[in-house]
């Protein structure tokens, strides 16, 4: 793993590199895309917005296509070798540890479970929230094009659909929410990087991972993760 590295090695300062400009493009291209499906869906779904914005027919279709390119950013950029790095955190966030288990059962109070890169809650909010996205490409596909469909087919997919982006949108705002809480890991989405402190308190197999070094015992004794399950891929 590429590091870069500021400051006394010794007293915390040190910069880790964290997310890749790769990684970070896609992040907020997404968030960008799903900024768009949230507000057109809020000019297609209440009338007072809808009626304040007009355009029904455009506003449609920007969400439908806004929809479909979601997996788009994430399928380029893991495709070349440019998205090694990509494709490596994502290994990460499909793997569960014992520790993430403790983690999980105490709520994220078990100052003694050792985490990854990734904590417990991030991976739960990217597997809900990827489920969530193609659960929802499909039912809007269905609701878009709905000719070769039954009508208990489109009154379920509308169904769904609107749940799921209830579920989402909850998600999302919590998401944000835990990121403006924690600068340090919003930094890292923002210019790549976090101080070794901070990935030895928050994350400390990745710390050795990339140092080489084994945590502080003192600082394993205390919560390092202090952020709810909803916590996301900001970091």
């Amino acid at each position: 793993m590429r590091r870069a590295a500021e400051g006394r090695a010794g007293d915390g300062s040190q910069r880790l590199s964290r997310f890749d400009r790769i990684e970070r493009a896609v992040h907020w291209v997404n968030a960008v895309l799903f900024a768009v499906l949230l507000a057109t869906a809020a000019a297609l779904y209440i009338p007072s917005v809808s009626a304040l914005v007009g355009r029904r027919e455009m506003v449609k279709a920007l969400h439908v296509y806004s929809g479909l390119a979601l997996p788009v950013p994430l399928l380029l950029s893991a495709a070349g070798p440019w998205g090694r790095r990509l494709r490596r955190d994502l290994g990460r966030i499909n793997r569960w540890s014992a520790d993430d288990v403790r983690w999980m059962r105490s709520l994220g109070r078990d100052g003694f479970a050792r985490l990854g890169k990734f904590n417990p809650g991030q991976k739960l909010n990217a597997a809900f929230t990827a489920g969530a996205a193609v659960v929802m490409m499909a039912t809007g596909s269905i609701m878009r094009w709905y000719g070769p469909f039954p009508l208990r087919w489109r009154t379920g997919a509308t169904f769904v659909h609107d749940w799921v982006a209830a579920l989402l949108a909850v998600a999302i705002a919590g998401h944000i929410v835990v990121a403006l809480r924690d600068r340090d890991a919003l930094r890292a989405m923002l210019r790549g990087w976090v101080t070794a402190r901070w990935a030895r308190s928050h994350a400390p197999l990745w710390h050795v991972e990339v140092l080489g070094s084994q945590p502080d015992p003192v600082n394993r004794a205390s919560p390092k993760v202090s952020t709810p399950p909803s916590a996301a891929t900001s970091q």
